[in-house]
């Protein structure tokens, strides 16, 4: 996935606490064990990721943590796809009520990306689904 990053420079680096993240060895705030991630690949290359886990942050249910679509990949259901499939993760754990933070280094494509498939504004830097059964519909 840290490899996968590397095909946008305006994005930078991965997270280096992702791995950890994955093993559970890192938490963020106020997050529950239950998480997943998923990866898009083309051939042996890994193109895109999606990671989340259960929450009480911000009064959330669950949150998605890491999303990132390689440059190449963008606009092609990529994306979509691999947020189909943490909306059916969550809705499997019971989970609805689903948050996901754009800071300001977020990628300019982010905030109409979750506002195309739902999200709404929650506060300042977070989007949330009330529903997030909605992103399959």
């Amino acid at each position: 996935m840290t490899q996968c990053r590397l095909a946008d420079p305006v994005a930078g680096p991965a997270d280096p606490r992702m791995a950890a993240y994955l093993d559970g060895e890192h938490h963020p705030q106020q997050a529950l064990p239950p998480r997943v991630g998923y990866v898009a690949s083309s051939g042996e290359q890994i193109v895109a990721y999606i990671a989340g886990h259960q929450t009480k942050r911000h009064g959330c249910e669950g949150e998605l943590q890491y999303f990132f679509v390689a440059p190449a990949y963008r606009r092609r259901g990529v994306g979509t796809a691999l947020l189909r499939l943490l909306a059916r993760w969550f809705l499997e754990h019971g989970v609805r009520h689903v948050c996901v933070g754009i800071a300001n280094d977020s990628p300019p494509e982010a905030k109409p990306f979750v506002e195309h498939h739902g999200a709404l504004p929650l506060k300042r830097y977070w989007y949330a689904w009330e529903d997030v059964g909605a992103v399959g519909r």
